[in-house]
């Protein structure tokens, strides 16, 4: 597994407007659309593609397009969907399919509640959205979900990531034959006692669409 950390100034600017606890949930959502773009950006530098014959104005050439079978992007329900629009922006013509998870918040494990994906993903390049990669066992779980139906290549986007959640992914895809790369704003701190991303930015949910009473 391979952890690519995104330094780029802009990516700093907006990383810090999300851990602002003032920010309110429109100017976090706008905000964190922007963000994914940025980090999009570097995820996609292994998209696969293939040449493309077209002819300009002013002569003959080859191009490159994306190549088939087309990207699957795949949001982890509730909170990665906060950060499709983002990626979408880079990849209108990628397809998308949805994996809801939740976390057990006593035994932090991760179940699969809903999914709506092909039921063969034999040669697809996935794209995992997920805000927070804290204790990893949901973003393992996805993955092992996509690759256990054939999925090929796995690339995770997370705003940020904590350390204990990286090893974690480490430890338990060690002999998947299949390469997972994840990119992230930053590599923070730490997790607290309640798995929670130290400084973080709290519940990214809920910062996204508030908490529903």
């Amino acid at each position: 597994m391979r952890t690519h950390v995104v330094d780029h100034p802009l990516v700093a600017h907006k990383l810090t407007v999300l851990r602002d606890k003032h920010t309110d949930s429109p100017t976090f959502r706008h905000l964190a659309d922007e963000l994914v773009t940025l980090l999009a950006y570097e995820a996609t530098r292994d998209v696969r593609v293939q040449s493309y014959s077209i002819e300009t104005p002013v002569a003959p050439t080859t191009g490159t397009a994306l190549a088939s079978p087309k990207p699957l992007v795949v949001p982890i329900l509730r909170a990665g969907l906060g950060m499709l629009d983002g990626m979408m922006r880079l990849l209108p013509t990628a397809e998308v399919g949805f994996v809801g998870m939740v976390r057990n918040e006593d035994t932090l494990q991760a179940s699969t509640y809903a999914e709506r994906l092909p039921a063969d993903l034999s040669g697809r390049q996935c794209y995992i959205l997920d805000p927070m990669l804290a204790t990893g066992g949901t973003l393992a779980a996805a993955i092992k979900f996509l690759t256990d139906r054939g999925a090929d290549h796995i690339t995770a986007i997370c705003l940020l990531a904590a350390p204990e959640g990286c090893a974690r992914l480490e430890r338990e895809l060690e002999g998947l034959d299949v390469p997972v790369t994840v990119v992230t704003a930053a590599l923070d701190e730490r997790l607290d006692e309640k798995g929670y991303i130290v400084p973080g930015l709290g519940d990214a949910g809920d910062r996204l669409y508030g908490v529903a009473h």
